[in-house]
């Protein structure tokens, strides 16, 4: 009894929905001949569209191709780019580089086992700045000359730190155990020079010449010429004068001659065929300091022929 009453209860509410749907159905306007919109892109639309897809595609695949050929080309790794390795104590360069505007660096340094070579069309340039800015120093290497610029230059020793030169607007130092002029003309002062040695290579000459001017040479203590194994000569174009204003003049040597003396004669000469030939001769000197020539006789012949003396 229960089932066939569920049943029933069932058919009712089917019977029911079907009503409701078809009482919806009929109440519905019915349109004739609807019209039918396309959904999506069609026509020359979708064509150019498939176009720009198409064009994406090939540039990416072209910069793909670039990019690949680039890392190639310029040797892109991990380290760095070609010649470039970026290393913990900075960069590194292998080989030549080409630098087109300025360079700012605090170190430069070669390897080991080669040198460093700066190069450029023109000239290398070197500037050193304060913390302000302004410079400092400059270094420039030209075509015609190197410059440097500074307020004091210094060449040292690599081993010993020992200056070899230095100059600054007060003095030039050279302080090498030698300085050696290896020119023909030899070295140009235009003042004064001031030195405790002067000396010529073995074997050769050492010639101190003014060619238009005088020479020369002051010591409070004293000046010393020698010469341990040679001649010692002086010569001059008209007086050489040896003054000692408080001491004396000193010759000391086994032979000293004075040569081209003057010849005093007699106020009255006898003749000559009845004259011996004179080989002995008696050193003079006149009032005024000036040597001549006597011919020697048993006494001093010197009064006899002082008349040399009135026109020297």
């Amino acid at each position: 009894m229960d089932r066939s009453t569920n049943l029933d209860i069932e058919e009712l509410k089917m019977t029911r929905e079907q009503y409701i749907l078809a009482t919806q159905q009929n109440s519905l306007p019915r349109i004739e001949n609807p019209q039918l919109y396309p959904v999506g892109i069609y026509g020359w639309r979708k064509r150019c569209l498939y176009f720009f897809v198409l064009l994406l595609l090939v540039t990416m695949i072209v910069n793909l191709a670039m990019t690949i050929w680039i890392l190639k080309v310029m040797n892109f790794t991990v380290d760095g780019m070609g010649n470039l390795r970026v290393t913990k104590k900075g960069i590194r360069l292998e080989g030549i580089s080409e630098f087109l505007l300025p360079l700012y660096v605090k170190e430069i340094h070669s390897r080991k086992d080669s040198p460093l070579v700066l190069q450029s069309d023109r000239n290398v340039t070197v500037n050193a700045r304060n913390h302000m800015g302004q410079l400092t120093g400059q270094l420039t290497v030209g075509a015609d000359a190197v410059e440097a610029q500074c307020k004091r230059f210094e060449v040292r020793a690599s081993e010993s730190e020992k200056v070899l030169f230095s100059a600054d607007e007060d003095e030039i130092i050279i302080g090498a155990d030698r300085l050696k002029v290896t020119g023909t003309e030899g070295a140009v002062f235009g003042h004064s020079v001031e030195t405790p040695h002067i000396r010529a290579e073995p074997s050769q000459d050492l010639k101190l010449e003014s060619p238009t001017r005088s020479l020369i040479m002051e010591a409070p203590r004293g000046v010393q010429v020698s010469a341990a194994a040679g001649d010692l000569k002086a010569t001059c174009r008209k007086e050489l004068h040896l003054q000692s204003t408080e001491g004396e003049i000193f010759l000391n040597a086994d032979i000293i001659r004075l040569g081209n003396l003057p010849m005093g004669s007699f106020s009255s000469s006898p003749s000559s065929s009845s004259t011996p030939r004179q080989t002995i001769y008696e050193l003079c000197v006149c009032p005024n300091g000036k040597l001549y020539l006597s011919p020697a006789g048993a006494g001093s012949t010197c009064q006899s022929t002082s008349n040399i003396c009135l026109w020297s």
